[in-house]
């Protein structure tokens, strides 16, 4: 874990799309809740579900900085997993609906990019596993 950095040290202005994008996300999540309350035939999942927000691109150092902010904010503990080329992020639990902010580091992200340039070049045979013997175990080895 790792120690916040101080919330009142953001310098960053509040950008008017972000207010728009804001407000639009908040009235967005309060119709889906009078929704479910006003339709209890309409599932929800068992275990409730997660809103994810990921850091925007740029300055590593930027980045984790806005991650602990809003970690103080919430007052979550940070989970640090660059040391093993994994994320920077923080999330809280209210109810079963978990809020978290995500950075993934620029090299981990580029990393990321290169491995699935490939992805396009790579065509499965659809039945690579039907051999003559007709079982799914046909052609691999144990």
């Amino acid at each position: 874990m790792t120690a916040h950095t101080d919330p009142a040290a953001d310098t960053s202005s509040i950008v008017p799309g972000d207010l728009f994008a804001r407000h639009h996300t908040i009235a967005g999540l309060r119709a889906l809740a009078d929704f479910l309350e006003a339709n209890p035939a309409v599932p929800v999942r068992e275990f409730g579900g997660d809103y994810t927000l990921f850091t925007r691109r740029g300055d590593d150092a930027a980045a984790v900085a806005m991650v602990d902010r809003v970690a103080a904010l919430l007052g979550a503990e940070i989970t640090d997993d660059r040391p093993r080329g994994g994320h920077y992020l923080a999330e809280k639990t209210f109810g079963r609906i978990t809020y978290g902010i995500v950075h993934v580091p620029d090299q981990r992200r580029r990393e990321s990019l290169a491995r699935d340039s490939y992805f396009h070049n790579i065509v499965l045979d659809t039945d690579q596993y039907t051999g003559e013997h007709g079982g799914e175990d046909s052609g691999l080895v144990a």
